[in-house]
């Protein structure tokens, strides 16, 4: 079977996508600072523009994407089974569009991996605590879990519930930290739900940054008390701080720093569980001790998220959690998915800097 002029067309141009990735990709690796310089002079241009773009859409782009790839597929499929399109030509538009996928996320997140870390850059450098240090700190974040727990909106159950807002209201607050956080500085659209949060829930995943469309995916169907968090956590892979524990100091911090109740909530209430949990594997009599410390209004929320996410235990889960930890992996981060609750290590960090600065 010989490839027409079209085909070969195709697949010159599926190489020149996929070379200049490996080339992206390579000096990352291997030439220090290039990755800080693309990140700050050309990944910035595209969240300008790309970000832009979709950012002006109601709804998810990635995900409507998502659908229409699936669509596209299954009349490409139908098209060679009857006959009507060659089975070369559905090979090198496939090939076409797996390179083309693949120079979008190398150049949109790929390269992102390994710029300078928030960590880094900030000063905040996340290093070695006492079981002392880190109970101290529990004992604050209790206290600030149980002071802004009172000042949300509940709904019958008593389980915290914010308004549809909250998805511009996170562009707001990014904003606002990066008046005291430089690196941060920069455009940031609307973090938006999915039409179908289902397709996340499935694969228990709170939510999702798109290279191919640059855009920050909140899975709206879970608990509230974790969208607010989760919105700022996408946002900033957006400012191309990839490393998942950093995403989450950063959100940590975002709503930390926020005027609304519902941010400050979410940001502590997540903070809290993660240092709280690192606590219970180091020295589980001191967690007790602190356990009990949590306010009674706080106990619908935990119970409506473990019941939520029990929902979606399962096989799809478990494949999906096995991909995430191979790719993140892949990506520099050799704790994989548990790279998600290294944000207590910066969180104590920060309380040691600021108290230390303080004396």
């Amino acid at each position: 079977m010989r490839l027409s002029k079209k085909d070969k067309i195709l697949l010159l141009v599926a190489a020149g996508f996929a070379a200049v990735s490996v080339v992206l990709l390579a000096l990352a690796n291997y030439i220090t600072g290039f990755a800080q310089w693309y990140t700050v002079h050309l990944y910035d241009k595209a969240v300008n523009t790309m970000g832009r773009f979709f950012g002006l859409l109601p709804f998810s782009a990635s995900e409507v994407l998502l659908y229409a790839a699936v669509i596209s597929l299954a009349v490409c499929i139908a098209a060679v089974i009857r006959r009507k399109l060659s089975v070369m030509r559905a090979a090198a538009g496939l090939i076409l569009a797996a390179s083309l996928l693949f120079f979008l996320y190398t150049s949109n997140c790929g390269v992102n991996y390994h710029r300078t870390s928030f960590a880094e850059s900030s000063g905040i450098a996340a290093g070695d605590y006492s079981v002392n240090e880190l109970a101290e700190v529990c004992l604050m974040l209790t206290e600030e879990v149980n002071q802004t727990s009172a000042l949300v909106h509940r709904n019958e159950q008593h389980v915290m519930h914010h308004d549809a807002d909250v998805e511009n209201r996170a562009a707001e607050v990014m904003r606002e930290l990066s008046q005291s956080w430089p690196e941060l500085e920069g455009y940031y659209p609307r973090a938006k739900g999915l039409l179908n949060p289902w397709i996340l829930s499935i694969q228990k995943n709170t939510g999702i940054y798109s290279p191919f469309t640059i855009e920050a995916n909140v899975n709206t169907g879970m608990t509230d008390y974790n969208i607010p968090f989760t919105a700022c956590h996408e946002l900033s892979h957006l400012r191309g701080f990839m490393q998942e524990e950093e995403a989450n100091f950063i959100a940590w911090l975002a709503c930390r720093e926020a005027d609304d109740p519902d941010f400050r909530y979410s940001g502590s209430l997540r903070g809290w569980i993660s240092c709280m949990n690192v606590l219970y594997r180091a020295d589980q009599e001191r967690w007790a001790e602190i356990r009990v410390l949590l306010s009674p209004a706080v106990e619908p929320d935990l119970a409506a998220n473990r019941a939520y996410w029990a929902k979606y235990e399962g096989k799809i889960a478990q494949i999906a959690e096995t991909v995430n930890d191979n790719y993140l992996k892949a990506n520099g981060q050799s704790d994989g998915v548990q790279s998600y609750g290294r944000m207590a290590d910066l969180i104590v960090a920060y309380y040691i800097n600021d108290t230390e600065h303080t004396d």
